[in-house]
């Protein structure tokens, strides 16, 4: 990503500096324009985070790998238990607030260049943040899942959150998901880009998923959904076990 896009990475950057929380501002492709709910959420303190993120970061174990890691929150929590943890992301700005918070190894890697790290680095995957969306569609999921499975051991798990976008009251989003629908794409599947003061960034796709949705994507692949963590609402967790070989 360039940095003269990199509205989330400056945004981070400028709460960092500053001590003073933000809302992140997202820009959807049909011009709705919304705000995250939660204001400084990329520096909580295990403290602040909620009931099922505090319960999904007990399942890590081994080598971590935190996709899309943001300020740092997970992967920082997990070094200060003497974990072996990477933070990955694409934004450059994500990366140095990560380096200037104290994360050991924070690389500006996106997400498509996963299969970089050697065969069997890594034993558990987390993509915490609703970060399955990251993976973009379904196709590209299943392409990721194949460098997820090259890049960690025999016994890894992925531990992924996501929304099911499905579960809302909101009046303009079942409208954009049947749009969805009608042109090929998951429900879901949201276009979108972020903006910070007069950096706005490049359009990107996100994928939010029902469980029904992700045991589809995960089907002929190399990875199962073990358990879902508070499958009954909009925000769960899914524990994705690599299949013995």
């Amino acid at each position: 990503m360039k940095t003269s896009r990199d509205a989330y990475g400056q945004q981070l950057l400028a709460q960092f500096h500053s001590r003073q929380t933000t809302v992140e501002i997202i820009e959807r492709d049909d011009k709705y324009i919304d705000t995250g709910s939660d204001p400084g959420l990329y520096f909580s303190e295990y403290r602040q985070w909620s009931p099922l993120e505090k319960r999904a970061i007990k399942l890590v174990k081994g080598r971590v790998l935190d996709v899309g890691c943001g300020a740092g929150r997970h992967a920082l929590y997990l070094q200060a238990k003497n974990f072996d943890v990477t933070g990955i992301d694409n934004s450059p700005g994500a990366i140095r607030v990560c380096k200037l918070r104290g994360l050991k190894r924070a690389i500006v890697r996106p997400i498509n260049d996963v299969d970089k790290f050697k065969p069997a680095s890594f034993h558990t995957i987390i993509m915490m943040g609703n970060n399955f969306g990251l993976f973009g569609s379904a196709k590209n999921a299943r392409l990721l899942l194949k460098k997820f499975s090259r890049i960690t051991a025999p016994d890894a798990r992925i531990i992924a959150q996501t929304r099911n976008p499905y579960i809302t009251d909101h009046p303009l989003h079942p409208p954009y998901h049947r749009a969805n629908l009608r042109r090929g794409r998951i429900g879901g599947q949201i276009r979108m880009r972020v903006r910070y003061g007069k950096t706005i960034g490049e359009w990107f796709d996100y994928l939010f998923v029902s469980p029904e949705e992700m045991r589809e994507i995960l089907s002929d692949t190399d990875w199962r959904i073990e358990e879902l963590l508070n499958a009954e609402e909009a925000n769960y967790v899914a524990v994705i076990q690599k299949k013995s070989s």
